[in-house]
């Protein structure tokens, strides 16, 4: 199981308020499309160590190749909280574009099943996946599994772990 500090429903409400607001400041203040970046991390432990490592060097990775596709940032939000670590990017690009380009990270990625790349465009709309996430755990559709509760929080913690182990050694 991940070890750091526990967050509760009130937390992970309240975090998603603040995204949508720094949201909607980009948004209103450059008018372009958004990247919003986190770790999508099941259980009460949304950040470690390790879990912010993955979050930078990715973040990192992230620019990189935006740069390489000739997508400048216009504007870079970082939060880091007990909630977990968040990007906020407001870039000079088509949205449809980013999204392919994130699609592609997200797949070809080791850990690119813990990426939550959201790209949502000038007017706020968030762009979807062609076709819906995997399990982590037994590779059927993520939405059942959680909806269902499929597998425990422990299951689930223990196999992020396991990737991060794996990645990092």
């Amino acid at each position: 199981m991940l070890q750091g500090h526990p967050v509760n429903l009130t937390d992970m409400l309240a975090a998603r308020e603040e995204r949508a607001r720094q949201q909607l400041a980009l948004r209103q203040a450059w008018n372009l499309p958004l990247l919003s970046f986190c770790l999508n991390i099941p259980g009460p432990v949304k950040t470690t160590p390790l879990l912010r490592r993955l979050f930078r060097d990715t973040l990192q990775r992230i620019q990189k190749i935006l740069s390489e596709q000739g997508i400048a940032v216009r504007e870079l939000r970082e939060r880091h909280e007990t909630t977990g670590d968040e990007a906020l990017l407001a870039l000079d690009g088509e949205a449809a574009k980013v999204k392919q380009i994130m699609l592609r990270v997200e797949e070809t990625h080791p850990l690119g099943r813990l990426f939550d790349l959201d790209v949502l465009t000038a007017d706020g709309q968030k762009l979807s996946r062609p076709q819906p996430r995997r399990c982590l755990l037994c590779g059927r559709q993520a939405q059942d599994c959680a909806r269902s509760r499929r597998h425990t929080v422990e299951a689930l913690t223990a196999q992020i772990e396991s990737m991060l182990r794996r990645y990092y050694d």
